[in-house]
């Protein structure tokens, strides 16, 4: 036997069989006009691979920039993608930005950049980067490169300026149509569209959205002058419209216009210097934001610390306070949803809200003006913090696949955070504490490349809190293993190893032994590696510790005797931790002990409970985007096909499995004992069907994505009459493979550290 290893992490959703690829998210609230803007932006991304549609805030550049992409998926096999930037502030985290937008799920310690141009270079996709005004010197950088290495890419921009990038087409879009109004209409009562002249766009759109929050309103001869003036006097800007028609719930048309126009006396000229069409979008925001009662202005500016969404929870811990009592806090965002100020969806994680990034921007103005930012800030961190500690708890029960959720819709949050926490030199615990907290985020929801990002900052700080820098090291040592390297894992765990014994921190002890051990199961020191993970596991029983990373340290102190010819107690150990995350809940450490299990069913020539025990290996591993350990069991699904006398299936598989290794390091990190499975599928499906052959189905399995392996290997083509019919041989025994002993490796492999990926991915 040979063949296991450990990795894991949530994701976004499942694959769907026949769903186009792709996550431009569809749409809520009709579309109105834009019918020559979103078809000459069409037309030129046939002509330039490079669209920018650029414009003031508020004008629509992401309406109608995603409507022309929508409009354009048959062009595009491999996708339209969606990235959003406006929460991004650290040009180092773009690119990881990229690769988390595109499901790229890569553990490898190639840079992220490498990690993009080898996914996109054979791929006819188009790529829609929004908002990209605060970071254009990096996205014109990022661009440049990937159009550079992904000749059949396009992109498509949005931002208030262009990147500049050689071969960019611009596309300014300005304001829906907005004339002044004509002459009073003659007495009648001719009712629209059905009679008259057509509604210009602007107030097409005015309607469309009033007709939405005032049940029956409709424009008519009547009301069709006071329309078009608001429209006019907004200048046509969507969002301003947008927001105008929101307060027709409490106001009529002349009640509108009528404060309208004392709104813009108000902000007549906005900043001084400002151009045009920022003195209009102000004047916009900030007539919303005058007839707002003080407690829904309060509101407005302490929501300004969220990036991105948040929940109702943690709009009543952060902006609470003796103006606005948490009790007080679902009306008063009520209202403000009312208002359109702040928009309420619903998620996989429960009911959330955001605010547009103009009005975010408008409401920091506001609390900064206050003199109360800093303290907010804080208060966002701290909820943060105890967000992050309260999943930590939860990840080891059964709601871990909700934590899962909730940490994917938190990370521009905890983003935020981190760099917050970061700011304070002189006392880093916050930082380290989130860091490190954040380790089952890390390692198991599939961002191990951001959180070597976070962990290399913090570690820089300069702190007396010893056991928070303990418990960062320990994490950036595993994170480390995972990408195999195997240099700065070693001396990052000396370190914490040392630093442990001389203050007493039991468990960040037990942690780096742990960690060791899973450096030597992937360099094959299985003697080495079974004497460090049986007293890690001794260690945690001594202090009554017991988690996940305990769970999975069971099952890889089983690869280490497995691997060195035990299978019988391995099994028995294997067994115990599968019962263990069925009484817990647990999933995510469940993985590797279903593989092992899973080999030693095909071992007995029980394939059908072998396939069993390996798909739903896979299903949790690809659940939670855990990329090593959803390869693996690719790779072990190959042999379990292989070995139904399906060669041809079996060779597609390993295909893609060779195609997804590349984004982990070097194929089952170069171990002899983790090859054993490859290698004899390998060797049966050569026999079955020749090399040629073989080579032929490879590459059409290196054509899958992530994916569509996933979906292949559980469901299999739908087509499997005469292809796998003319392919497929007689079933084969693993008997016939030899006894039930495995050989051992042909020679050390101590120096191969960089090898390393993930068999300590549970760690």
């Amino acid at each position: 036997m040979r063949g296991f290893h450990d990795s894991e992490s949530p994701a976004r959703d499942a694959p769907g069989i026949g769903r186009r690829p792709g996550n431009i998210p569809a749409e809520l609230t009709a579309f109105i006009g834009r019918r020559a803007e979103t078809t000459a932006v069409k037309q030129q991304l046939t002509r330039s691979r490079l669209v920018t549609v650029t414009g003031a805030g508020g004008v629509g550049k992401t309406r109608a920039a995603l409507h022309a992409a929508r409009q354009s998926q048959e062009r595009f096999c491999d996708g339209v993608w969606l990235v959003e930037l406006a929460s991004v502030r650290d040009p180092d985290l773009l690119a990881h930005t990229v690769v988390e937008a595109l499901g790229i799920i890569d553990h490898s310690r190639r840079p992220p950049l490498t990690v993009l141009t080898d996914h996109l270079a054979d791929r006819r996709l188009l790529l829609v980067l929004d908002c990209v005004e605060h970071l254009v010197e990096p996205c014109a950088e990022l661009v440049h490169e990937l159009l550079r290495h992904a000749p059949r890419l396009r992109v498509l921009a949005t931002g208030r300026r262009p990147l500049g990038v050689a071969g960019e087409t611009l596309f300014p879009l300005g304001p829906l149509t907005a004339t002044p109004p004509g002459p009073p209409p003659a007495a009648a009562a001719v009712s629209e569209p059905d009679g008259g002249r057509p509604l210009e766009e602007a107030a097409e759109l005015f309607a469309a959205r009033a007709g939405a929050v005032v049940p029956g309103f409709a424009v008519t001869d009547d009301n069709r002058r006071l329309v078009e003036e608001i429209c006019h006097r907004l200048d046509g800007i969507p969002l301003a419209l947008e927001l105008a028609a929101g307060r027709l719930r409490s106001l009529s048309l002349e009640q509108t216009l009528t404060r309208l126009d004392d709104r813009f006396r108000l902000l007549v000229g906005g900043v001084r210097g400002a151009p045009a069409h920022h003195q209009t979008l102000r004047t916009a925001v900030g007539w919303s934001h005058e007839l707002c009662t003080p407690q829904e202005r309060l509101l407005w500016a302490r929501l300004s610390v969220f990036a991105g969404d948040f929940d109702l929870d943690a709009v009543e811990y952060v902006c609470g306070g003796p103006e606005l009592p948490p009790d007080e806090a679902l009306d008063v965002l009520s209202e403000l949803v009312a208002q359109s100020v702040v928009s309420k969806e619903e998620t996989r994680a429960g009911v959330r809200y955001r605010m547009l990034d103009t009005l975010r921007a408008y409401g920091a103005d506001w609390l900064e003006a206050t003199g109360d930012a800093a303290r907010m800030r804080r208060r966002h961190r701290d909820w943060c913090t105890g967000l992050v500690t309260y999943c930590e708890l939860e990840w080891f029960s059964s709601r871990q696949a909700e934590v899962a959720v909730r940490l994917d819709a938190e990370m521009p949050n905890l983003r935020a955070a981190l760099e917050y926490a970061l700011e304070d030199e002189e006392d880093g615990r916050y930082a380290l504490h989130l860091a490190a907290t954040l380790w089952f985020c890390w390692v198991g929801c599939g961002r191990i490349a951001e959180g070597r990002h976070w962990l290399d900052r913090v570690l820089e700080l300069e702190t007396d809190h010893e056991d928070a820098r303990l418990n960062a090291l320990w994490v950036y040592g595993y994170v480390a293993v995972l990408q195999g390297d195997t240099v700065g894992a070693l001396s990052v765990l000396q370190e914490c190893g040392e630093g442990a014994e001389r203050t007493g921190n039991r468990l960040a002890a037990a942690y780096a032994v742990h960690l060791n051990g899973c450096l030597a199961l992937i360099s094959d020191e299985m003697p080495r590696a079974e004497l460090l993970l049986a007293e890690a596991l001794r260690r945690y029983e001594d202090m009554g510790t017991f988690n996940s990373n305990v769970l999975v340290g069971r099952s890889e102190y089983a690869m280490a005797i497995a691997f060195q010819g035990d299978l019988e107690r391995a099994v028995e150990l294997c067994e115990e931790v599968r019962q263990a995350c069925e009484d817990s809940g647990e999933q995510w450490a469940s993985v590797y002990a279903l593989y092992v299990l899973s080999f030693a069913a095909w071992q007995r020539e029980e394939t059908a409970a072998a396939r069993e025990l390996m798909e739903n290996s896979l299903r949790v591993s690809h659940t939670f985007r855990d990329l090593v350990g959803t390869v693996q069991s690719v790779e072990m699904m190959a042999l379990i096909t292989a070995t139904e006398g399906d060669a041809a299936e079996a060779a597609v598989l390993q295909g893609a499995a060779s195609r997804l290794w590349r984004s982990v390091g070097m194929p089952l990190f170069g171990s002899e004992y983790f090859m054993y499975p490859h290698n004899e599928c390998e060797r049966m499906v050569r026999e079955a069907l020749g090399a040629a052959r073989q080579r032929e189905l490879q590459k059409e399995g290196e054509r899958l994505g992530m994916d569509e392996a996933v979906a292949r290997a559980l469901y299999r083509r739908s087509v499997a009459g005469a292809t796998r019919g003319a392919a497929a041989g007689s079933p084969v025994r693993p008997s016939q493979l030899g006894g039930n002993r495995l050989p051992a490796p042909a020679a050390s492999r101590a120096d191969d550290g960089e090898a390393a990926g993930g068999a300590a991915q549970r760690a």
